[in-house]
């Protein structure tokens, strides 16, 4: 067991000794500190020591064509002291080896999302944004300061606010489940404690009644022959796209005018009631044999997967530029609001899971508390 001073001079002459696959010689300075020598050339620095049952470990540091032997007498002596302060350096590193890639935790993540609605919209979150990022990148090498910049850099980038968010949300989704299903490394959230850029989501459009009347007379010319049904049941329900796209037979009676919601957007089913005029559009809905689908893709006869084309198209046709199918449901909150109907009333048409997600719409009552005091002094004007 040769004995010496470990310098780097040393190391570059030191050879394995003849007749052997390798030689140790173990430093006079640190405890434990060695250069391994094999016969092939390679060199290795690392730290044997005792751990506290009594058993020999033995702790890589590196070779000695990627570590300096400064380097590699610093690390050694801050291993030492761990082992003296009665820690397991081989232990840390094993524990450390454990931590999976976040690429092995998204991966989970998705399995565990298989079948739900909002699949789709996170794969396409891990795969184009998280894991070309952080797919190779282990779980406790993942933190807050990291992560924020790298937020930062997609908003620099031309990425809007909200589908930032999106990525952090996400992102923070993945640890929060592997947090529940114990696995090493996420511990700590790196999602949290970033400070949220300031979210623009007052895009609501509202449309006048000249603007629906248009819009309508461009779907119902739309090459796509469910687009007129479509736009109009939302407009007169204001439920939500994907929640009619999805609608079935089975839950719509046309006798009670109610058309019942399983699963919802808050998690919770609901009844939407059918005005006259809904039920009419329902009446006139084409049927097609051994399809359970309300408003089906005529072609697949299953939900439509996008109805992007023909919307584009109609809303040119209707001189109605940026409208989006999101804005039904908000103009159909504004008719009913500006006819009088109170915001607690709105809120359990559009299925709100509390009263201040109507309050979006609070200001739109104005129009007729204006028509009611404008009556009141055209009825005091008359004497």
């Amino acid at each position: 067991m040769p004995k010496a001073h470990l310098t780097q001079a040393f190391v570059d002459r030191a050879g394995c000794e003849v007749g052997k696959n390798k030689t140790d010689y173990y430093d006079t300075i640190i405890p434990g500190f060695l250069l391994e020598r094999r016969s092939s050339g390679k060199g290795t620095y690392a730290l044997r020591f005792m751990d506290q049952g009594g058993i020999q470990r033995q702790h890589k540091i590196g070779g000695v064509d990627d570590v300096t032997c400064a380097a590699a007498r610093k690390k050694a002596q801050q291993l030492r002291s761990e082992v003296v302060m009665g820690g397991n350096p081989a232990a840390t590193k094993a524990l450390a080896k454990a931590v999976p890639l976040y690429s092995e935790l998204a991966a989970k993540h998705l399995e565990s999302f298989k079948g739900r609605k909002s699949y789709d919209d996170v794969e396409s979150v891990i795969r184009v944004h998280l894991l070309p990022r952080w797919g190779r990148t282990r779980l406790t090498d993942m933190n807050s300061r990291a992560v924020g910049q790298w937020l930062d850099e997609k908003r620099a980038k031309g990425l809007s606010a909200s589908s930032v968010e999106k990525l952090r949300i996400v992102l923070g989704r993945s640890f929060v489940l592997g947090a529940s299903w114990d696995i090493p490394g996420t511990e700590k959230n790196p999602a949290r404690g970033i400070p949220r850029a300031p979210l623009n989501n007052a895009r609501e459009r509202f449309l006048t009644t000249e603007e629906a009347g248009r819009l309508k007379t461009a779907v119902a010319a739309s090459q796509n022959p469910q687009l007129q049904h479509i736009v109009g049941l939302l407009l007169l329900t204001g439920a939500r796209l994907r929640e009619l796209l999805d609608a079935k037979w089975e839950n719509v009676d046309v006798e009670r005018r109610s058309w019942f919601i399983p699963d919802s957007k808050t998690g919770k089913p609901r009844y939407v009631p059918l005005s006259t005029a809904a039920v009419a559009i329902i009446e006139a809905l084409p049927h097609f044999k051994g399809c359970p689908w309300l408003v089906p893709n005529p072609e697949t006869r299953k939900p439509f997967v996008s109805i992007k084309h023909g919307w584009q198209n109609a809303i040119k046709e209707a001189n109605l530029p940026g409208l989006r199918l999101h804005d039904l449901r908000h103009s159909a909150a504004s008719f009913m609001v500006n006819s009088g109907v109170d915001l607690f009333a709105v809120g359990k048409v559009l299925g709100h899971a509390n009263y201040q997600s109507t309050q979006r719409y609070a200001h739109l009552a104005n129009d007729t508390l204006l028509k009611a005091v404008e009556a009141g002094a055209a009825k005091q004007s008359a004497f």
